[in-house]
């Protein structure tokens, strides 16, 4: 037998040998070596016209900074950023030299965006503060750089200053033509009492799904409410939404007729069932349910105003406060049938909301909330707004302009007297 077939190779603890990550790196590496030459040659394109004196080029390749190394998804990659050198006098007019600066490779870069995103989401997932080091070891290899709690801890400060001013933000030139409204409860360890975060997500004219608004408050208070979408309003959002979704019991309804009155109300669906059905007997459930989904499942509004009725009628004479529930919210429940069909199943429910605020709640189940209050906010808005980035598009968006327009909708269906009218 061949004695190098006797030799094991002996493996340092903690390290992980994978030859698939390891070419993976490698072919990441030579694409953005790639990337980045190509990115060299567009701009060195651009000034290929300019000559000194000799004929020379004015603008040239300067060969290359020092190699460091980019902490990305796969682990760190070495690169070295291309430099550009100008052999001219400068910009005769202004004086200035021509500088090169890298869209894919900033200079002081030491991370890509998605391990910034990363950050937020392990917090909320239950891994501490003094735990990252070693939970990005897990993932992104043993050498991972630029990622000490020092470097962490100065990341999370950067997020007050990212959440202030995307509070104060102009919004003078933004429409939405739906919003979304709910409130989330965070219970912080350091708290003695759950704080809860009122949540507007808007949708603009392109079907584009945003984060409107963004605060504590209380859920059940106007006031809190009120604060919010006035302070939209003092920020120069001037046009009012045509259509508001959210849950009932909020006291948002009572704060947007006062400062969107024109807008109409949408009750959600999802809650109204659940507090239909917390009025019936467990073993009722399952049909109660099917006959509350022939409701906002039919082709019309006739049609769920006749099975509205007939739920009345089957359940009123012994289940009173069940059917009273339902009938109370009728017209907020069925205003979706004025927009257009392709839009309903964004109308009906507030789970835009619901569905975003799933991994905060997760979290908080786990861990019993954020080390403070403040911390839990700024990690849930910067979680948020790496999250917005993959949020859908309303189908049917090519509807949004014609409802802007002011063409009526019946049953989802445009009305032709409508659009010949808008058209004469």
């Amino acid at each position: 037998m061949d004695d190098n077939s006797r030799i094991t190779a002996l493996v340092q603890p903690g390290l992980i040998i994978d030859p698939l990550t390891e070419i993976a790196r490698e072919g990441a590496r030579r694409m953005l070596a790639e990337a980045l030459r190509r990115e060299v040659d567009e701009f060195l394109a651009l000034h290929e016209g300019e000559r000194l004196e000799d004929g020379r080029a004015r603008v040239v390749r300067h060969g290359t900074g020092p190699e460091r190394a980019i902490q990305t998804g796969i682990g760190p990659i070495a690169v070295a950023r291309p430099k550009v050198r100008d052999r001219g006098q400068g910009d005769a007019a202004s004086g200035e030299r021509v500088q090169f600066s890298s869209a894919i490779l900033p200079k002081w870069a030491r991370r890509t965006r998605s391990i910034d995103a990363l950050l937020p989401v392990l917090y909320l997932r239950g891994v501490s503060m003094g735990d990252f080091q070693e939970a990005l070891t897990a993932l992104l290899g043993k050498d991972a750089p630029n990622l000490s709690p020092a470097a962490i801890s100065r990341l999370t400060a950067g997020w007050q200053d990212e959440y202030d001013r995307w509070q104060k933000r102009d919004l003078s030139a933004r429409r939405y033509v739906y919003i979304w409204a709910d409130g989330i409860y965070l219970q912080a360890r350091m708290e003695p009492a759950a704080e809860c975060i009122l949540v507007l997500i808007g949708a603009t004219p392109e079907g584009k799904k945003e984060l409107l608004g963004f605060q504590v408050g209380v859920r059940e208070s106007a006031q809190s409410w009120r604060e919010l979408l006035i302070g939209l309003k003092d920020r120069r959002l001037h046009i009012a939404p045509e259509l508001a979704v959210g849950d009932g019991a909020l006291g948002f309804w009572k704060a947007l007729e006062e400062a969107f009155p024109s807008t109409r109300h949408q009750r959600c669906w999802f809650h109204k069932i659940g507090n239909v059905l917390n009025k019936f007997p467990k073993a009722m459930i399952p049909t109660v349910k099917s006959d509350l989904q022939d409701i906002h499942h039919a082709e019309t509004r006739a049609a769920a105003q006749k099975a509205m009725a007939l739920f009345t009628d089957k359940y009123g004479a012994k289940y009173p406060a069940a059917t009273q529930c339902l009938q109370k919210d009728a017209e907020a429940l069925l205003a979706f049938y004025d927009f257009p069909a392709e839009h309903w199943q964004h109308l009906r429910t507030s789970n835009p909301i619901e569905s975003v605020f799933a991994t905060v709640r997760h979290r908080t189940t786990r861990t019993k909330g954020s080390l403070s209050q403040k911390t839990a906010i700024l990690m849930v808005f910067t979680l948020v707004q790496a999250a917005s980035k993959t949020w859908q598009r309303l189908h049917g968006s090519n509807q949004l302009p014609r409802l802007i327009e002011g063409v009526i909708f019946t049953n989802g269906v445009a009305s032709i007297d409508a659009s010949t009218h808008h058209a004469a």
